[in-house]
């Protein structure tokens, strides 16, 4: 699914920071991506570089999210509070239109990571 209109910088980096203030204070997934980060805003900038080139296309992001996402302790409601926290996000900051596009986006990756960890034996919660 592609948009008429494209996404800008602007929407993708308030996009960021306001989900991740959200993760960072939520009481399920906050303690764990507080006690994985070790830098927000180098992570963050980390992330804008990710979701713009997931959503432009334009490769800014060096990296693998498997391989980061691997050794975090991860169950699968840990995967739906992250999505709904995206969803209520990018629900508040960008058009109906962009807001399903990147949603969909969100799930393909979060589905993912989710099997690709089940595959390989991923650490759980204890």
């Amino acid at each position: 699914m592609t948009s008429a209109t494209p996404f800008t910088a602007h929407e993708i980096s308030e996009l960021v920071d306001r989900f991740y203030a959200k993760v960072r204070l939520d009481d399920e997934i906050g303690p764990i991506f507080n006690e994985t980060v070790e830098s927000w805003p180098a992570h963050l900038a980390l992330l804008k570089d990710f979701w713009t080139t997931v959503l432009t296309g334009e490769r800014k992001y060096k990296g693998n999210p498997m391989v980061a996402h691997f050794p975090l302790k991860l169950a699968p409601q840990h995967f739906q509070r992250w999505l709904s926290l995206f969803e209520e996000t990018a629900g508040e900051v960008m058009t109906s239109e962009h807001a399903s596009i990147v949603l969909q986006r969100a799930e393909q990756i979060a589905a993912n990571i989710e099997r690709m960890r089940t595959m390989y034996g991923a650490p759980t919660p204890a």
